[in-house]
């Protein structure tokens, strides 16, 4: 009988991810603070978060909980989620026309065994962005809860010049990693019928 995977996110990417892979799961999005700690490498950030999003949902002794978070990292400093369309405008003309790092943590817990973590970075290489552009795809409702503010699964593609590493890790969850480690559980993905 196939684990069963609880998903600790509400993230419609993350969603769409898990889907197209051909697995079952339920989603129980837990409220994590998520506010970076002083000093707090960007790794450490997403990893701690991804584990308290994993080890905060209640789940039956046989499930296998899948956290994640992903930040977007500019020189260093974390860019969340916007605050405003102000923000978001702002967090574009920061990265336009620069190099910045995507990364994520991940954590799969099943009761009784140690939790399997771990972290993904991709590149991504934006072309310049003027103010106004910035502005009307911030219209669009897209960037505003996303990490760096923008999609690079939808209309924030036509920002990014190039991309290094995995395009399913810039999206929210890196699914070269996840999957196998999800397998080694005993969550299998559906073959076709």
């Amino acid at each position: 009988m196939p684990r069963h995977l609880i998903l600790a996110s509400g993230s419609p990417r993350r969603h769409q991810l898990l889907d197209a892979a051909g697995f079952q799961f339920t989603s129980d999005a837990p409220d994590i603070d998520e506010t970076p700690r002083e000093r707090e490498a960007p790794a450490e950030m997403v990893l701690r978060l991804a584990r308290a999003k994993a080890e905060a949902v209640r789940a039956p002794s046989e499930a296998c909980v899948l956290g994640c978070d992903t930040t977007v990292v500019l020189e260093g400093t974390i860019l969340g989620k916007p605050q405003s369309p102000e923000h978001a405008v702002e967090m574009l003309l920061q990265i336009a026309g620069r190099s910045h790092t995507v990364t994520s943590g991940y954590a799969l817990c099943v009761a009784g065994n140690e939790p399997v973590v771990g972290t993904v970075d991709s590149s991504v290489i934006m072309t310049p962005i003027s103010r106004d552009e910035a502005a009307a795809y911030v219209a669009t409702g897209e960037p505003l809860d996303k990490a760096g503010s923008y999609a690079i699964q939808g209309l924030g593609r036509r920002f990014v010049d190039h991309y290094e590493g995995s395009f399913s890790n810039i999206m929210g969850l890196p699914m070269e990693a996840v999957v196998p480690a999800l397998v080694a559980f005993g969550v299998e993905p559906e073959g076709p019928e």
